[in-house]
């Protein structure tokens, strides 16, 4: 490719596809998929949808497998070389979820599967990272049970902020000064990385400044999906780490 190349020569140039499932009620998700993939042009995204949205949750403690199955099917048929399900509900409910979740989805389709959770799961396995600090948009009832299950999982939660929203749409609607006032809070605590959890929280945009200004890795759960699934498609993520922060320096 040349140093500023055509329209043409950028489409031809994309050789990681990866096709990634939302919730229906999400708005981060694409617009950060597709802003990290500006900074990689070797990659080719490609969505689909499955219905997650408001506050009530008619399957609270599980995965409702049958959008999951269809979003995937659909995403199949334009053959991505990984598919991710980019949603957070693996930190409320069990990491064994998303699992097995990856797991059907690779039986459905043939194809490599991960999920956001796994994303994180194995960049702290990588890098011995179990201390952290959590961030969310979530009611104090959705921390509570998210801090449980990670507590259960073996990550050490020594500080934690969180805004109080119950709806799924409005966790997109929370302004990035706030979502940096409150890293900034648990940042005092001194832990390995903080986490931003929810994947329609708007924190991706904020982990590289905030990573300079507080020395310490701040992962968004968006970003981890995106990442994890260029990993596994092979993709040399190293380009994306000064817009997106240092986990895209990371090599699993």
């Amino acid at each position: 490719m040349t140093l500023n190349p055509s329209a043409a020569e950028s489409f031809a140039a994309q050789r990681h596809v990866m096709g990634t499932i939302t919730p229906s009620g999400n708005t981060v998700v694409e617009r950060v998929t597709l802003g990290i993939a500006r900074a990689l042009p070797l990659v080719s995204a490609h969505f689909s949808r499955t219905p997650v949205f408001g506050s009530a949750d008619p399957s609270p403690d599980a995965y409702a497998l049958e959008g999951l199955l269809s979003a995937a099917r659909l995403l199949a048929h334009a053959a991505p070389q990984v598919l991710v399900w980019n949603g957070s509900k693996g930190a409320g409910i069990g990491f064994h979820h998303d699992r097995a979740l990856a797991t059907q989805l690779q039986i459905e389709t043939g194809i490599a599967t991960t999920t956001s959770m796994l994303g994180m799961q194995a960049l702290f396995k990588a890098r011995g990272i179990h201390r952290i600090g959590v961030v969310t948009p979530y009611s104090d009832s959705a921390q509570h049970k998210t801090l449980a299950c990670l507590a259960r999982e073996g990550l050490d939660c020594v500080a934690h902020a969180h805004v109080g929203l119950s709806d799924n749409l409005s966790y997109s609607s929370v302004p990035t000064q706030d979502i940096v006032a409150m890293a900034r809070s648990v940042a005092s605590a001194k832990p390995q990385a903080i986490v931003c959890l929810c994947t329609n929280f708007p924190a991706a945009v904020v982990a590289a400044p905030l990573e300079a200004e507080l020395g310490i890795a701040v992962y968004d759960s968006t970003a981890l999906g995106v990442w994890h699934g260029l990993q596994l498609c092979g993709a040399d993520t190293s380009a994306a780490t000064a817009l997106w922060g240092s986990l895209f320096s990371e090599v699993c």
